[in-house]
């Protein structure tokens, strides 16, 4: 439970400084009013979506991303098992280095299911 506590408030922070932020640049609220639009369910759903997101921050690298779409992967109610398949695929297009944030994805999803139950 501890490191979910610890994922629950890095993905606390990551909000705070972004809403801190973006009330500071039209620009970026712009943005993120074009980010909300897209990741919005219309042809896919929001659980697809945010398992796209997922995989997508994985191959990246974004460590602060895959925080953020795993939160949102499992709001939307993905099981273990499509964050699973999701961590292959990202695997696969990202190579070696993307496993090393791979590892990442799949603790925070175990911690953020387990505050789910």
């Amino acid at each position: 439970m501890v490191d979910y506590m610890s994922y629950k408030a890095e993905l606390e922070k990551i909000v705070s400084i972004l809403n801190e932020l973006s009330s500071r640049t039209p620009e970026l609220q712009e943005f993120l009013k074009y980010v909300h639009e897209a990741e919005s369910a219309k042809t896919l759903d929001t659980k697809t979506k945010e398992l796209i997101s997922l995989g997508i921050a994985i191959a990246v690298r974004c460590e602060p991303c895959i925080i953020w779409h795993t939160n949102a992967v499992v709001n939307a109610g993905a099981t273990m098992d499509e964050i699973l398949d999701v961590i292959k695929v990202a695997v696969c297009m990202g190579g070696g280095p993307a496993l090393m944030y791979a590892l990442k994805a799949y603790n925070v999803a175990k911690e953020f299911l387990a505050g789910k139950k």
